[in-house]
């Protein structure tokens, strides 16, 4: 099968996951099965092996590549797929978290996450919902864009309000390519597009992506067994300021605490990954151990 995917920092999360054979496994957004195949080669647990992602395109490659083991594949978002899993009782040995858009998704111009590329105004994760980013850049509010621009994009305010008057006064809007070269003119000659804050804000909106892993790491102890890992990839400081709060107060608890941190700081990639993958150059990798009778101690 084609390999639709590079998974950033590989080794590093089998490093702090510690997969043994027969352990069980829990893939909140398995994508392309980049670190779920390196994982699954492992533990050889097919049967207690389950893994989730919100996109049917990701959902049918899975299924394809694991279509002669009993592995459960579900198509939900990490939140829904959370709390199928408390309602019948399952608890795993590891858990993985892999946060934010897919090389796939990305260089797909029908997908229309990329201003680079000429597609449709979409965005959607999750092709079936209602909400894209055409019903944001054509129909919203100009204060409502700022908002999102503000808090999604973490742009300052008086630049979100130019964005937001552009967008709204340049309607209708087509394409990804159409808005991207419209928001080139706010650039000052930096090496950041002015586009790419305001596309992963909408982004971001569009998937309700900082809200559902809100609602989410608060759930992933209940089903993590004693003693099993936990992991999370994180690609913008959105995302990685909700995790690292959440072990934080996870681990801070004195004897109450029911984490440990395998992460003194998060893991990011080296020069060798970023040679030839550019794009993990955001990622953030944290994790932590269930506290079980056995001794913990940090791995990095």
């Amino acid at each position: 099968m084609e390999e639709l995917h590079q998974p950033v920092l590989l080794s590093e999360v089998l490093e702090v996951l510690q997969p043994k054979p027969g352990e069980s496994y829990l893939d909140l957004t398995a994508g392309y099965a980049g670190h779920a195949s390196e994982v699954l080669d492992v533990t050889r647990n097919y049967k207690d092996a389950v893994l989730v992602d919100r996109d049917q395109n990701a959902v049918e490659v899975l299924e394809e590549r694991f279509v002669s083991k009993p592995i459960r594949i579900v198509k939900a978002d990490f939140y829904d797929a959370v709390l199928q899993e408390i309602e019948c009782g399952n608890t795993f040995d590891m858990i993985l978290m892999d946060f934010g858009v897919s090389s796939p998704q990305l260089d797909r111009a029908e997908r229309g996450f990329s201003f680079a590329k000429d597609g449709p105004l979409d965005m959607r994760m999750d092709r079936t919902q209602e909400l894209d980013a055409g019903v944001i850049i054509n129909k919203w509010g100009e204060q409502r864009i700022v908002s999102i621009l503000e808090k999604y994009g973490e742009e300052k305010s008086g630049f979100a309000k130019m964005i937001a008057r552009e967008i709204v006064h340049g309607r209708p809007w087509q394409s990804t390519k159409q808005l991207g070269e419209a928001l080139a003119k706010y650039g000052g000659g930096g090496r950041v597009h002015p586009a790419t804050r305001t596309f992963q804000a909408i982004r971001i909106a569009v998937n309700n992506e900082l809200e559902l892993i809100a609602w989410t790491l608060p759930l992933v102890l209940k089903v993590l067994r004693p003693g099993g890992r936990v992991a999370a990839i994180t690609f913008h400081s959105l995302e990685d300021r909700l995790v690292k709060d959440w072990l934080k107060a996870e681990t801070t608890k004195g004897e109450e605490s029911e984490l440990v941190l395998l992460t003194k700081k998060p893991i990011t990639a080296g020069d060798q990954e970023l040679f030839i993958n550019p794009r993990a150059r955001s990622a953030k990798l944290r994790a932590a151990r269930k506290r079980s009778d056995d001794s913990l101690s940090f791995v990095r």
